[in-house]
């Protein structure tokens, strides 16, 4: 089952019906039935995502989404999963000014802690925020006492706030975000990188910044497994 919620500058853009929104373009798309499911995934882009590339492949966030319930699906054949593919806030352009600071992440931050709220009267299934790249800094922002049971961020370029803990951290090791210098100066940067500032670090592979729900992969295979619960299988990196 798949239900789209969409909205332009004067739609809605979240799950949620009634709250104003800034301008912009925004698409929340679920896969699977909040209904009845057992492990609610919520995926929360990075830059450069809109409408129009929504669905392209594994590497947006519609078939990330497809992605992570056919591996879920291959894992544990008897387990309902929903995944939430949200791209509820502005995500910046990765060559503007936007991206190198955390102006668009705290807005998404407000809008993702409204969703979150929403999916928790909807379902009492345990929510997992997967969050990638840029998507990391809105996940860091808006984590502090949300109703979930894990965060995963991977391609972060970092998380934006200083003393969070407790994510799951993953990087591809081709992935040039490891090249982004981790300092914040006044407004501009996002501050140390999770990867070392992090103890739970997941194997995100031999991929790149887009690679993380590639098919068959084992950055695929432990964020799934990160939905599902089963932490304890997840591999180190």
């Amino acid at each position: 089952m798949l239900r789209n919620f969409v909205m332009t500058a004067a739609t809605l853009a979240c799950l949620t019906s009634s709250i104003p929104q800034p301008p912009g373009e925004r698409l929340v798309r679920v896969y699977g039935d909040l209904a009845t499911a057992d492990h609610v995934a919520v995926y929360v882009p990075g830059s450069d995502t809109t409408v129009a590339t929504f669905d392209d492949s594994f590497r947006r966030p519609g078939g990330a989404a497809r992605a992570l319930l056919a591996e879920a699906a291959r894992l544990a054949p008897g387990a309902r999963v929903a995944v939430v593919a949200w791209l509820g806030y502005d995500s910046p352009k990765m060559l503007s000014l936007a991206a190198t600071n955390d102006g668009a992440a705290v807005d998404g931050a407000a809008a993702l802690r409204r969703t979150v709220a929403d999916l928790r009267g909807r379902t009492r299934a345990p929510i997992t925020l997967l969050c990638h790249s840029y998507g990391s800094v809105v996940c860091g922002e808006a984590a502090p006492g949300l109703p979930v049971s894990q965060v995963a961020v991977f391609g972060s370029p970092g998380l934006g706030v200083a003393g969070r803990t407790g994510f799951w951290v993953g990087r591809g090791a081709q992935d040039l975000v490891k090249y982004v210098p981790h300092v914040k100066l006044g407004p501009f940067g996002f501050g140390a990188d999770p990867m070392e500032t992090e103890s739970r670090i997941f194997d995100a592979g031999p991929g790149g910044h887009s690679d993380y729900f590639r098919p068959g992969g084992v950055s695929l295979r432990n964020l799934t497994l990160i939905t599902l619960g089963r932490t304890d299988e997840v591999t180190r990196g």
